[in-house]
């Protein structure tokens, strides 16, 4: 059972961090990005090393206290966020900046967890490199939130998500122990891979204090290209021909209805229509490589090959480094412009094999007309890795509040599509809060079993990130 903070414990935490090290809650640490939840704290712990971050945990440890970790605060699941039982204190690790090494000749370098996403990329641009962990919130979003959720973004299909982009941890466990494991070797089988048991755990088993990140080459030249294609399954065959034609260069692949680009064109006037003729379905292409040439031509052949066919009916090609920001500057609004132009929205970040992805969109729409005839279906996101953001906004002139309490029953039925085609409830944005049920409800009954003597283990009092991902027992399995 935890323990609210006493005064006792709140005055050796303040001792330890200093003036400057500490702060009094408010909405920025407790109000979840889209206001779907609602946190508590007694204190906001805002340590400036490793070293406080262990004096930090020990005291709550002994005191038997939460500790919510709190990185960039982008989260969409409500992680970083704790609603209900005991009041917890929030650990933020937004003092933790420091690139603390960058080593070319290694392809890496060492990041402290409170860096953001942005940052990373400016300090390996600096060095010559790429870390190609990329999304909308990288300028907020930071290392240590992205490794605990274990991101992905536009160019996983090429480069894969923020786990293959980690070659070590640092990290303080719930005892308030250091493991030092920033290593970056690309080759250590001395036991088990403790890093990648960290990553994708969400603030569960430990806190993130800083990463040894994989660096790649910078890509030489890009082909960009937005396209309207016929229907998803045509997509899908663009997708597998523009990696054969390029030699697997297809660096992002984002697939988008016609509906996500309208809201995107009406909340941002200053954008313009990305193609001359418009179609139910867009795909945003684009190959990485070291020779401009080949490039274009394999983007500009496939297209080509795909109009003839029907498959593709217009296209655009960036012609310079504007056009294609814009592109993509397009893509990234498309959530934010859902909200603004579409009003409520009920969301899902799932992923399915990529050959099921047509098959589920048929699916779930007609699952979701079922629910709230009204609906209007706006998926978007990264095909080229399987991951779709399956997000529903409310009928046009509805009334927003009542679409949301339908939520429960449109998550409940899209998630039991995914579950029946061999997909996952969650894809880059982790279980949070908001999906703890289920989880419950479409998990692995063994890898549940596992995962929560793993938490049994190694954090045996539960102050970690309490109520986070795994469900409490006796909840009841339902979305």
């Amino acid at each position: 059972m935890l323990n609210e903070p006493t005064d006792a414990l709140l005055d050796a935490l303040k001792s330890v961090l200093g003036e400057a090290g500490w702060s009094a809650p408010t909405d920025r640490y407790l109000t979840e990005l889209r206001g779907l939840y609602r946190g508590r704290a007694a204190i906001v712990l805002r340590p400036a090393s490793t070293v406080e971050v262990a004096a930090c945990i020990r005291l709550c440890a002994e005191a038997r206290v939460g500790v919510v970790p709190w990185g960039g605060g982008t989260g969409l699941v409500g992680g970083q966020v704790m609603p209900e039982g005991p009041v917890p204190v929030v650990l933020s690790l937004d003092r933790m900046r420091a690139v603390r090494a960058v080593i070319p000749a290694e392809a890496a370098m060492i990041v402290e967890a409170g860096a953001t996403l942005h940052a990373a990329q400016e300090a390996a641009a600096g060095a010559g490199k790429l870390f190609p962990l990329s999304y909308a919130s990288e300028g907020t979003a930071s290392i240590g939130g992205g490794l605990a959720v274990n991101s992905g973004g536009l160019l996983a299909v090429r480069y894969g998500v923020a786990r293959d982009m980690c070659l070590g941890l640092e990290v303080v466990t719930p005892q308030g122990e250091i493991w030092d494991g920033l290593s970056t070797l690309r080759k250590d089988n001395t036991g088990y891979d403790l890093r990648d048991l960290y990553i994708g755990s969400e603030g569960t088993l430990g806190v993130i204090c800083a990463a040894a990140l994989k660096l790649v080459p910078r890509p030489a030249a890009k082909a960009t290209a937005f396209a309207v294609v016929r229907s998803p399954a045509d997509a899908v065959d663009l997708l597998d021909a523009m990696q054969d034609a390029s030699g697997g260069a297809v660096a992002t692949f984002e697939l988008m209805a016609r509906l996500g680009v309208s809201f995107v064109l009406a909340a941002n006037p200053a954008m313009r229509e990305p193609v001359e003729t418009r179609g139910d379905w867009y795909v945003l292409v684009e190959l990485w490589g070291s020779d401009g040439d080949a490039l274009d031509a394999a983007l500009e052949g496939t297209l080509a090959a795909a109009m003839e066919r029907g498959v593709v009916t217009d296209a655009a090609l960036a012609m310079n480094e504007g056009q294609r920001a814009d592109f993509r500057a397009l893509r990234e609004a498309m959530s934010d412009a859902q909200r603004v132009a579409g009003g409520a929205s009920i969301k899902h970040d799932i992923s399915l094999p990529i050959a099921r992805i047509p098959a589920f969109l048929e699916r779930a729409a007609a699952a979701v007309a079922g629910i709230v005839p009204e609906a209007r279906p706006c998926p978007f996101g990264h095909l080229g890795d399987g991951n779709l953001h399956y997000n529903v906004s409310q009928p046009e002139g509805g009334e927003g509040a009542a679409f949301l309490a339908r939520w429960d029953d449109v998550a409940g039925a899209v998630h039991d599509i995914v579950a029946d085609m061999d997909g996952a409830i969650s894809a880059e944005h982790g279980i949070g809060r908001m999906k703890t049920a289920a989880l419950l409800r479409h998990g692995d009954s063994v890898k549940l079993a596992l995962m929560r003597r793993l938490k049994g283990a190694l954090d045996p009092d539960g102050i970690m990130n309490p109520g986070a991902v795994l469900a409490s027992e006796g909840t009841v399995a339902s979305d």
